[in-house]
């Protein structure tokens, strides 16, 4: 029964609900599922929308614990002279965390603990391969002299023996003669579109229409297989892009030049090295400028603003 004259005190009321968790397990269930789809782009979202919601939850969380405790002043009078003789000195009541809050705080340190023991071994087994280990190639493409200055080439070429077919691929060839100090220069052309990665081909005669014979050169890599051709500039059969032939667009939904090789002569072989892309190339030949950068896929920007859009790519070779 409750007793006449007193005022019955404000309910307590627990942690008003929020959708920070919801957003948390929703980021951590995307960034699990981005791991297997797609692990730079879908991934990444999913990592950010976990980080963000579980800011914002141990932020709405530990909230209380970061106010500061409000100032109540008691309604006294002053003590008579034997009233303050009799009484001890009062001393203040260590401050004590509300269970409430110990519990709350407790389960979400647990729970980010454990949702990092869950993701970080997943996350890293998945991503650290494609950036660690890489090793580059290098492809004898045969003797210098079986390039003569100033004919193209189509080249198809393995860039590793011990992976077979998957790894055969296809360039332009062309000996540009020597500049400076008798140092040998070529133009070597990926056929890799720069649109959608389709296979591009070259706008010309070859081999036995221009009465010249194939040629294949027997190296390290195995068969190089070398089929005359004269280019007016080079096309892609599958969404009409067209390249002249020094590898920059013309036409058609490409955004950049297309790709080259690096390359090295090493005892008067021509040795391909590693790809890069090429945002546009200015002059021909041995006279060209190219403007280099490092290997981005196809459809991506490699200069201008555009290029600040697209996730890290892993090392290429």
């Amino acid at each position: 029964m409750r007793e006449e004259g007193m005022t019955p005190g404000p309910p307590e009321h627990g942690p008003s609900p929020t959708i920070w968790p919801l957003g948390f397990a929703v980021g951590i269930a995307v960034a699990l599922v981005g791991l297997i789809v797609d692990p730079m782009v879908i991934a990444s979202i999913g990592a950010v929308i976990a980080i963000v919601f579980g800011f914002l939850w141990a932020r709405d969380a530990t909230s209380e614990m970061r106010r500061a405790a409000p100032t109540v002043t008691a309604e006294v009078r002053e003590a008579t002279p034997a009233e303050a003789a009799a009484m001890p000195e009062a001393k203040p009541a260590p401050e004590k965390m509300q269970r409430s809050r110990f519990l709350e705080g407790a389960t979400l340190g647990l729970g980010g603990i454990i949702g990092g023991l869950v993701t970080l071994p997943v996350a890293g087994f998945a991503l650290l391969p494609s950036f660690l280990g890489q090793k580059g190639h290098k492809v004898d493409m045969g003797p210098v002299d079986a390039y003569p200055i100033g004919k193209w080439f189509i080249s198809t070429f393995t860039v590793d023996p011990s992976e077979g077919e998957v790894s055969r691929r296809t360039a332009f060839v062309r000996n540009n003669g020597a500049v400076g100090n008798n140092v040998p220069s070529f133009t070597i052309i990926s056929n890799r579109c720069a649109h959608l990665g389709c296979p591009v081909q070259a706008n010309g005669p070859t081999g036995a229409i221009l009465g010249e014979k194939n040629v294949t050169e027997h190296t390290v890599n195995g068969a190089i297989l070398l089929r005359p051709v004269v280019p007016a500039g080079f096309g892609c059969p599958c969404h009409g892009g067209q390249y002249d032939t020094e590898g920059n667009r013309t036409a058609g939904p490409p955004v950049r030049a297309l790709d080259r090789y690096s390359f090295e002569i090493d005892n008067g072989h021509l040795v391909l090295l590693s790809t890069f892309s090429v945002s546009h190339v200015v002059g021909v030949g041995a006279q060209a400028k190219i403007y280099k950068y490092k290997l981005s896929g196809p459809g991506q920007h490699v200069d201008g603003p555009e290029q600040w859009f697209y996730p890290l790519e892993p090392p290429h070779h």
